[in-house]
């Protein structure tokens, strides 16, 4: 009661339940439907035609043939980064090295595309792939030893990866791989034999594409059906009780990483190989930072990260057509992506908590 005796009313936030598993993907996409809605605000912000500026963001990434296959090649990197995520936040290990693995299984295939002249042509590509998605996982298993062995905050060892790995590709590019008598930080065009084949005619629809979506059901299968995803699952529950359990954590992270940073720089080989055919410094326009939002928005769910990654996708595409058909600004893009996270930010709260109000007397 306060001072004058009339009861005081207070709330606490207490978890609910555990929600069914089918929540984990109504919730992202109920997510997204809101975010749709809410972007509303800064399209008339900017001064659009509401219904135009939606017609044309939409028509701009699934109106035609041309623009849907398009919307699919923006979203297979930004599915493979958002798995990538996924599987590592899964497990609790934070990785925020997305970008760092791309651009090291980007570099890596580079090398190899360049050299392996000599190799029988079928078994370039799969040396390639291999090769990108083992430099993107060794290059994630360095935070992650640090995390286990020395203790070290896995956001921030990942996060300065990141600009490590700039930094090397850049002294690369400007060095051994630079294109023979080039100014430009650029390597050589990679071998016939190291790009992806084009899977649809009068398009850019490429293998990477039909890959990123079998890793979905991978990734899933790993989590639900194997040993090592209950083992992760634990991990990311609580690592300590998961030792006194029999699981070695720190192998689970170790493995964690490598997987994840693999999927990584599989989206790195994937722009390689079949977009730019050579390694040039803007080869990511950020897809690894984008893949941290769609796993959020996904819910760590590697079906609502397919999911989230297709809206992203259909934004970033549909935007030019809608900024050069409305004259709304391209950048309302990335401010639908932000408010898709805090939107998803925002359901994961109340899914997990609850308010509960109090009387006291």
């Amino acid at each position: 009661m306060d001072e004058r005796g009339a009861p005081v009313i207070g709330f606490r936030i207490v978890k609910r339940k555990p929600l069914p598993g089918w929540a984990k993907i109504v919730i992202p996409i109920a997510a997204i439907m809101v975010t749709l809605m809410l972007s509303a605000i800064p399209i008339l912000i900017a001064g659009g035609h509401l219904w135009k500026s939606y017609y044309y963001l939409f028509y701009g990434a699934l109106g035609t043939r041309f623009n849907l296959l398009e919307t699919f090649v923006k979203a297979s990197p930004l599915l493979m980064t958002g798995l990538a995520v996924a599987f590592a936040f899964r497990a609790k290990f934070w990785n925020i090295g997305a970008e760092g693995q791309l651009l090291a299984g980007a570099l890596v295939a580079t090398a190899l595309g360049i050299s392996l002249g000599g190799v029988p042509k079928p078994l370039v590509l799969p040396i390639v792939i291999v090769g990108g998605f083992l430099a993107g996982g060794l290059w994630a298993s360095i935070p992650a030893l640090l995390k286990t062995k020395l203790k070290v905050d896995d956001v921030v060892s990942t996060l300065l990866l990141n600009y490590v790995m700039v930094h090397i590709m850049g002294a690369l590019l400007f060095g051994p791989l630079q294109q023979p008598g080039s100014s430009w930080p650029r390597s050589s065009a990679i071998i016939a034999a190291a790009e992806y084949p084009i899977l649809m005619a009068r398009s850019r629809f490429h293998l990477g594409i039909p890959l990123a979506f079998l890793a979905v059901l991978v990734v899933w299968f790993i989590n639900k059906k194997t040993t090592f995803g209950y083992q992760s699952r634990a991990v990311g529950v609580n690592a300590r009780a998961a030792n006194f359990g029999g699981i070695n954590s720190t192998r689970v992270i170790l493995w964690t990483a490598l997987i994840s940073g693999g999927l990584a720089g599989l989206a790195g080989v994937g722009e390689l190989c079949a977009i730019q055919r050579r390694l040039i410094m803007d080869i990511s326009p950020g897809y690894g930072y984008s893949g941290i939002v769609i796993a959020m928005l996904g819910n760590l769910h590697p079906v609502g990260v397919l999911f989230s990654s297709l809206f992203f996708s259909v934004i970033i595409v549909g935007a030019q057509t809608m900024s050069r058909m409305t004259g709304v600004p391209t950048y309302i893009a990335e401010v639908i992506q932000g408010m898709a996270l805090m939107v998803m930010l925002i359901f994961l709260l109340f899914t997990e908590y609850k308010i509960r109000w109090v009387r006291k007397k």
